[in-house]
């Protein structure tokens, strides 16, 4: 095939698949408006229900990378720790170094049977964004304007509601607030320097107090935090524009289960066990970058068939009506048609750019570079 012709076929891959995910995501999104009437009901029965509507929002995701680029995701974990994932609530810690780290995250949840009901700490701004933002706001995801003044006392009670949740969940948590870059780190280890903290290779300084409050909030719920430890090998640089295009990655991914009775429930003592946290995931990033390996067994969970399933129903159901107005199109050619057609044709391209876009390292958030110079004032 010559170019012209691989790029045509990539674009339109791109387009159907973002054609099923944003038409599919907002029916889902307008199914999950008429289950408000259950929560003065039924609230537990409100939350199975939102978890099995999320999962086939968010599976279409994890589905791209498992079964469309066929990345290949490598547990590294100890065997006794291995059999509770799963069937336990769980704070799980990720580092933020990849435009993909969120979507390995999920592929994690996938594999435990855990992503419909997964929660994270997320901005406010994203509860505005259509799919997956008003996907999340459904599930009772908690969400911040990253100014701690104003969040506790939202982000507390949020957490509080989750005390009583009827499922299985893992709680997403980026310590570090924004992700890695070198520009952000230099101004992150300045920060260290002057807090006298030791300094961190391959880490932003963690953000204590929201992790502080998360284990004050979900203890006796949670049973252990998954400190998870994301690498890529051969220095992969891995993107969702990569993903999309059906390029293949290797991640490592190391996770050490800790009791959650070993964190301690002092806010200044829970910091500085976070903060030692830190400095051992820099230690094992630096084993990792010499190695190639982590310290525990490796495996590689078993793949399961329901992201692709979910897919497929989509894909069958929505694809029909799409190539049914392309033949009408042919058939009729009728200016009206053909304007209908082409603006199908740009919002599925305006939809490549965004699910791209907000995965770009550098378009991501200034948030850690303000809130760290503000701190050195």
């Amino acid at each position: 095939m010559d170019i012209v012709g691989f790029l045509k076929s990539q674009f339109i891959c791109h387009l159907l698949i973002c054609y099923i995910f944003i038409v599919s995501g907002l029916i889902i999104n307008f199914i999950q408006l008429f289950t408000l009437i259950l929560w003065p009901i039924n609230k537990q029965l409100f939350r199975r229900i939102n978890c099995r509507l999320a999962y086939c929002i968010s599976s279409q995701m994890v589905m791209l990378l498992e079964w469309w680029s066929g990345t290949d995701c490598t547990l590294y974990t100890d065997p006794e720790s291995y059999h509770k994932y799963g069937k336990e609530n769980a704070i799980v810690i990720l580092n933020h170094n990849f435009e993909i780290d969120f979507l390995c995250g999920w592929n994690f949840c996938e594999r435990f049977g855990v992503l419909g009901s997964s929660k994270v700490l997320a901005k406010k701004e994203l509860s505005y964004m259509p799919i997956i933002g008003w996907m999340w706001y459904f599930l009772e995801i908690v969400f911040c304007k990253r100014k701690w003044e104003e969040d506790r006392k939202t982000v507390v009670q949020k957490l509080l509601n989750l005390r009583d949740y009827p499922e299985n969940f893992w709680f997403l948590i980026h310590c570090e607030g924004t992700r890695f870059t070198e520009q952000k780190h230099q101004i992150s280890m300045q920060v260290a320097e002057a807090k006298g903290l030791p300094k961190l290779k391959y880490h932003l300084l963690p953000r204590t107090k929201g992790f502080a409050v998360t284990v004050q909030c979900l203890r006796n719920v949670v049973s252990a935090v998954y400190d998870s430890t994301l690498n890529f090998r051969n220095n992969e640089n891995p993107t969702l524009l990569g993903v999309l295009n059906g390029k293949k990655y290797h991640a490592d991914l190391y996770v050490r289960r800790i009791p959650l009775e070993d964190v301690p429930e002092d806010e200044q003592e829970c910091s500085t066990w976070l903060h030692k946290l830190y400095q051992e995931k820099d230690a094992f990033q630096e084993e990792y970058y010499r190695t190639g390996t982590y310290p525990a067994v490796p495996t590689v969970p078993p793949r399961r068939p329901w992201t692709l399933l979910n897919w497929l129903f989509w894909a069958l159901l929505l694809l029909y009506p799409l190539f049914k107005l392309l033949i009408n199109m042919i058939n009729s050619g009728s200016s009206l048609t053909l304007a209908s057609f082409a603006f199908v044709i740009i919002i599925a391209s305006v939809g490549v750019r965004w699910m791209i876009g907000v995965t770009e390292i550098n378009k991501g958030s200034t948030y850690g570079n303000n809130d760290n110079k503000q701190k050195q004032k």
